[in-house]
């Protein structure tokens, strides 16, 4: 069960009218990132607010917590504020439904619905004293009930740990240590791909011993949960919290609000991951972040899992109606939320390839890129290659003897960045190279040497594929006839010279510069057009 889409009005919080649209196939992974205070924790309460306005009793309760929930007292104010439509077009009304007509029991299972964990974990010490029963974990009773409650689970888990380990060691017929290991096997290996630490031992209540017990790989005698670090004890608790989970709330949407809190950046990302193995497939994670770990984690190994809903700091939320959709994941807006986490320290994130290109060398003030064929190159391959940056370094000579300074320096300094250097057609020359001499180029040079397989850069972009597909953006007609009435070589004639006339060709009337014609152009050399398929196997294939 995925949610598609969701509509928070009459003024929840701090949104007048906020729509987060997530498109018909919304992915597992849904990130909301951005700084403090930007709202994102209202998103979960609005959530939680709706789910339980069901749940109290079964049915609509408009009555449930309107002060904390509403900057303004209305009667419009209730759980009507907040919209949720899931993946197969049902809403919550539906859901409900359904579940009460097959006898499923809304009060019961519809808590399963979301499982929310608040940022405020509170879990310094573990000592059980008694044994009691708990409340069955899909009543969902313990824990945080809005995002600014602290969420204490520690203990009602421990609890169900032990009688999960007591039920199976009895029905199976087994061991302790059998049992041991077969309850606790799963979870280890989530918490030893985060941490250097595994539960060796459940405790014992009665014999005065109602705690956790771990090992180090370099330390022999088991210690206690008491004596962990706090990050120790939050991946501990958030990890135990899922692992029990996850059989009961198999379909189901898990919030998780800030969930790097007293964590390291490193462990943060293998956290992320872990946490992703241990909800089932057909769960949907929402997650408020703004930490380096839990971005890396977006950008690399769950980028395919998962959506960004981006947050700005000030946007008038307050006054007008907004609808967010997921961010594309262009570098310069992996940059932008780097930015947030890191403030000025975004630059020194490196890239996993640095493409030296022929262009202006020289940066501007604040050292962002002024030549234009790197600007045209990281708006072209931005999304699918966002750990890569191109460089204008200078002419064709300048470009031979900067990437080879690169090269020695960065080499050295970040030896996991690979850099490349890019020409256009000409080469080593002015004068005009054939396919074979280009084939002949790249044999006799390093293999970090591409070539283009066109004249030059302006010869992709001036293509008609790509100007067929701006007029159609501008709602304009592509004269055709015009176009081809230029009479050049689009793959080996100097085009830029051009531009003015195939600008005509475009029905743009008004003034507007060579370099921006361009770089509008650049947006619309696309995946979908074998001319990207072309340059990309130039560039990262060496074709």
């Amino acid at each position: 069960m995925f949610i598609k889409k969701l509509r928070i009005s009459n003024n929840y919080r701090r949104f007048h009218d906020l729509t987060i649209d997530l498109g018909e196939t919304p992915k597992r992974i849904i990130a909301l990132v951005g700084p403090n205070g930007c709202g994102k924790s209202a998103i979960f309460d609005a959530m939680i607010y709706h789910n339980r306005a069901y749940a109290a009793i079964g049915k609509y309760d408009g009555s449930v917590g309107q002060d904390y929930h509403f900057m303004s007292g209305s009667e419009q104010n209730d759980f009507r504020s907040i919209q949720i439509i899931f993946d197969d077009g049902h809403s919550f009304d539906d859901l409900i439904h359904e579940r009460t007509k097959n006898n499923v029991g809304p009060l019961r299972l519809n808590n399963t619905v979301f499982s929310f964990r608040s940022p405020y974990r509170y879990n310094s010490s573990l000592d059980v004293k008694e044994t009691r029963s708990v409340a069955d974990i899909k009543e969902n009773r313990t824990g945080a009930s809005t995002t600014s409650d602290i969420d204490q689970k520690m203990e009602d888990n421990y609890r169900r740990l032990s009688a999960k380990y007591r039920d199976y060691m009895e029905s199976a017929d087994c061991k302790p240590s059998e049992a041991r290991a077969h309850i606790i096997g799963e979870l280890n290996e989530a918490i030893r791909e985060c941490l250097s630490i595994e539960i060796v031992d459940l405790g014992n209540v009665e014999g005065g011993r109602g705690c956790l017990y771990f090992k180090k790989p370099d330390q022999q005698e088991p210690f206690s949960f008491n004596v962990l670090s706090s990050g120790e004890k939050s991946v501990v608790d958030m990890l135990l919290d899922l692992y029990l989970r996850k059989d009961i709330y198999n379909d189901s949407i898990f919030l998780l609000d800030e969930p790097e809190l007293h964590i390291n950046t490193a462990v943060q990302r293998k956290l992320l991951i872990e946490m992703c193995k241990m909800i089932g497939d057909n769960c949907q994670i929402w997650l408020a972040t703004h930490s380096i770990g839990m971005l890396r984690a977006l950008q690399g190994e769950l980028k395919d899992q998962s959506d960004i809903i981006r947050f700005d700091g000030d946007k008038g939320w307050a006054k007008e109606a907004f609808t967010l959709t997921p961010m594309p994941k262009t570098r310069k807006n992996w940059q932008e939320l780097f930015a947030t986490a890191l403030d000025d320290l975004t630059a020194l994130l490196a890239p996993a390839q640095i493409i030296y290109c022929e262009g202006r060398d020289t940066p501007s003030s604040n050292g962002l890129e002024r030549g234009f064929d790197a600007k045209v190159y990281n708006i072209i391959f931005g999304e699918e290659y966002h750990d890569t940056l191109f460089v204008s370094s200078g002419g064709n000579t300048e470009l031979d003897q900067r990437s080879e300074i690169a090269i020695a320096i960065i080499g050295k300094a970040l030896p996991e960045t690979d850099i490349l250097v890019l020409k256009d057609r000409d080469m080593a020359s002015e004068a005009s190279a054939t396919e074979s001499d280009r084939q002949e180029y790249l044999r006799l040079n390093p293999d970090n040497h591409r070539v283009l397989k066109r004249f030059e850069l302006e010869n992709y972009l001036f293509d008609k594929s790509v100007l067929l597909k701006f007029c159609a953006s501008r709602n304009t007609t592509f004269d055709a006839a015009k176009y081809d009435a230029l009479s050049f070589d689009i793959v080996n004639d100097d085009v830029k010279s051009r531009w003015n006339e195939i600008k005509n060709a475009c029905g743009i009337s008004v003034s507007i510069g060579q370099d921006k014609f361009k770089e509008e152009l650049a947006s619309y050399l696309t995946s979908d057009l074998p001319l990207y398929t072309e340059l990309k196997g130039v560039i990262f294939d060496r074709q």
